[in-house]
């Protein structure tokens, strides 16, 4: 379990962070277009996993933002912004942001990603939702970086997410 806040209140997710060197998990989470995606979608790209609690707050938005920004100057990358989110709403913050690098991926179903991930809060305001980190893999699926943000209402370390995929 991970030790993390959400404003200064301790919160615990369900398991770990995948360790670096070892293979992303197969997953299924559902798109915008409401058709499952799995990880062999994805097949033979750089990955950005850029997981977050809810799209409809603020932080949460900026590293989608943020992440669109940069993922139109990365090569063989694909960056899947993931959440527990209703499909919908997802496609309908993009739409209004005008996002089209990002790919949005919803955990509503079942949860079985952030199960899969340890990534789920068991405790907390934000309680049954996704912690916000990012899993970084290369073309093979190998996981090259992680992070845990420590406090929910902190945005991710971007460049030392797009450092390590300049080494992938």
């Amino acid at each position: 379990m991970a030790n993390i806040t959400l404003g200064g209140n301790a919160v615990k997710t369900s398991g770990n962070l995948p360790k670096i060197g070892t293979q992303l998990a197969d997953f299924k989470l559902v798109d915008v277009d409401l058709t499952t995606k799995t990880l062999s979608d994805f097949k033979g790209s750089n990955l950005v996993l850029n997981i977050f609690p809810s799209v409809g707050t603020g932080i949460c938005s900026a590293s989608v933002r943020a992440f669109n920004k940069s993922a139109g100057e990365l090569k063989n990358t694909k960056v899947l912004c993931i959440s527990r989110d209703l499909p919908f709403t997802q496609k309908a913050f993009c739409a209004a942001e005008g996002l089209e690098n990002v790919i949005m991926l919803s955990d509503f179903k079942n949860g079985d990603f952030g199960k899969t991930y340890g990534l789920i809060m068991i405790n907390g305001g934000f309680d049954a939702l996704l912690s916000r980190c990012v899993i970084i893999a290369d073309k093979s699926g190998k996981i090259i970086y992680t992070e845990q943000v420590p406090e929910i209402a902190q945005e991710p370390n971007y460049q030392a997410a797009l450092d390590a995929l300049k080494k992938a």
